[in-house]
């Protein structure tokens, strides 16, 4: 019955959806092109604001836990488990003053109204798996913007999403290479659950009811640590609070 229910749930969140991205997409052109990044940054701002919304649709609802006070005057590096791609827009959003910016894979670069704009020319990086050397190369660079900035790195080191929530071993060279280029970093990991459930059944329909729930935990400060170490420690931080509900 509730996958029933779905399918016309799902409908109406997917041309809600097309339209926040069809909307946005000059909007986001005419504003970096005319004002500049910051003018650009408000428009990918308000454009998760919206994607996030978006999801009330379906029935998905919210938490998200940032009990602490993160410094803008400084970069950082977030660190979280990855299960759809419905854990972005709440990070750009909930997080918009430590400036997200991602690394991606090249393939989301072209073809996405708002979304492949804004990876090209946000301050994202776009890589290409095939091409392990020269990955590690943009990465680095991607690290210097950060740096320059005080941006915020966002990473997933599960290199891919859970289907099913059960979190995947991290794999460490990206985030080590972040750590080694960002050394004043603050580092902030979250635990993401739930939003798997939103692709249950697949893309169509959606996962309906969902309660998706983001945890940031303490931040660490990377100068005070061995990177290796930290990943360690931030890799069961992250997974001793992913549960299934």
């Amino acid at each position: 019955m509730i996958k029933l229910i779905a399918y016309p749930l799902t409908c109406i969140y997917l041309s809600c959806f097309s339209a926040i991205l069809l909307i946005f997409h000059p909007i986001q052109w005419l504003c970096l092109n005319t004002f500049g990044y910051h003018a650009h940054k408000k428009s990918v701002d308000y454009l998760n604001c919206c994607l996030v919304r978006c999801l009330h649709l379906l029935g998905v609802r919210y938490t998200f836990s940032n009990p602490h006070q993160i410094p803008t005057d400084r970069p950082t590096i977030i660190v979280s488990n990855h299960q759809s791609m419905n854990d972005i827009p709440p990070i750009i959003w909930f997080l918009r003053k430590q400036h997200p910016k991602f690394i991606s894979k090249k393939e989301l670069g072209k073809g996405i109204p708002s979304v492949s704009f804004n990876l090209r020319h946000g301050g994202s990086v776009l890589i290409d798996r095939k091409q392990a050397v020269k990955s590690i190369k943009d990465i680095e660079e991607f690290a210097q913007r950060v740096q320059k900035n005080n941006w915020a790195a966002v990473i997933f080191p599960e290199g891919t999403r859970s289907r099913d929530g059960n979190p995947k071993p991290f794999k460490t060279k990206g985030l080590l290479t972040l750590m080694h280029h960002i050394p004043n970093a603050l580092v902030i990991p979250i635990s993401i659950n739930n939003s798997w459930k939103t692709l249950k059944y697949g893309k169509f329909p959606m996962g309906i009811g969902a309660h998706l729930k983001f945890l940031v935990h303490k931040p660490h400060d990377l100068s005070q640590h061995d990177p290796n170490a930290l990943i360690v420690t931030i890799e069961k931080q992250i997974k001793d609070h992913i549960y299934n509900d």
